[in-house]
């Protein structure tokens, strides 16, 4: 009869392997819900406010299009230097943060916060959403304005806590980088290839802008927009 140590180093190597199958498993869930729908829905709001708010539409468009000059398509070397479309990105997150409430945190150990108990295990969910409407951090919470970026070192990355939709410390979104730039490279090109409006001569600023709350914040509503295809020499003729 056999003993149990002659198998060990197969029951190692199992284990080795179907740790590793469920740490990729994790990590392709991961990719999968954390950068499908935050990015989708993060692009969706910020079409959305431009749309809604023509001024800057048509400020973002004019951006856009000087940057890129006669090439087809907005590249990587041109979102670089655009500034403003920058802003706009910032505060459509700051009004409509794809995960409203992170991901739950727990303390770990009994606590006293700000004059109240926390017992250990406390599940804690931080209002991302709420925080980003607060009138004691930002004026005129409610109105879509990028400019009040500018000049301001408020940024996403976790460092200034009026502004966390990518939470922030060890726990914080690690695909910041890749999807505010996903985000902002389709906007990008969404603006310079085409001009926008409500189907139906409806006006922008009557659009529908309610949300329907979950894991993520979604509209209640799909957005539907007419898009007619711009290029420099249709702004020629027109």
């Amino acid at each position: 009869m056999l003993s149990t140590s002659h198998f060990e180093p197969l029951y190692q190597f199992l284990g080795f392997a179907l740790t590793v199958t469920s740490h990729l498993s994790c990590v392709t869930q991961d990719v999968f819900i954390a950068g499908t729908d935050t990015g989708t829905l993060a692009l969706e709001w910020g079409m959305a406010e431009l749309v809604r708010n023509p001024g800057a539409m048509r400020k973002a468009q004019a951006e856009v299009r000087r940057a890129v000059g006669e090439a087809e398509f907005v590249e990587d070397r041109h979102v670089r230097e655009l500034h403003y479309l920058k802003l706009v990105v910032r505060e459509a997150l700051r009004l409509h943060p794809p995960g409203p409430f992170l991901l739950p945190r727990a303390s770990r150990a009994d606590t006293r916060v700000a004059g109240f108990d926390v017992p250990v295990n406390t599940r804690v969910t931080i209002n991302v959403w709420a925080i980003g409407r607060d009138p004691d951090a930002w004026e005129d919470p409610d109105a879509f304005l990028p400019e009040r970026f500018e000049g301001s070192a408020v940024d996403f990355r976790g460092q200034h806590f009026q502004l966390l939709p990518f939470g922030a410390g060890r726990r914080g979104c690690p695909g910041v980088g890749l999807g505010t730039a996903v985000v902002e490279l389709a906007l990008a090109n969404l603006l310079h290839c085409f001009d926008w409006e409500v189907p139906g001569g409806g006006r922008g600023e009557d659009l529908d802008m309610e949300e329907e709350f979950g894991i993520v914040i979604r509209r209640k509503h799909p957005l539907l927009l007419r898009a007619t295809p711009w290029t420099p020499s249709s702004e020629v003729q027109n």
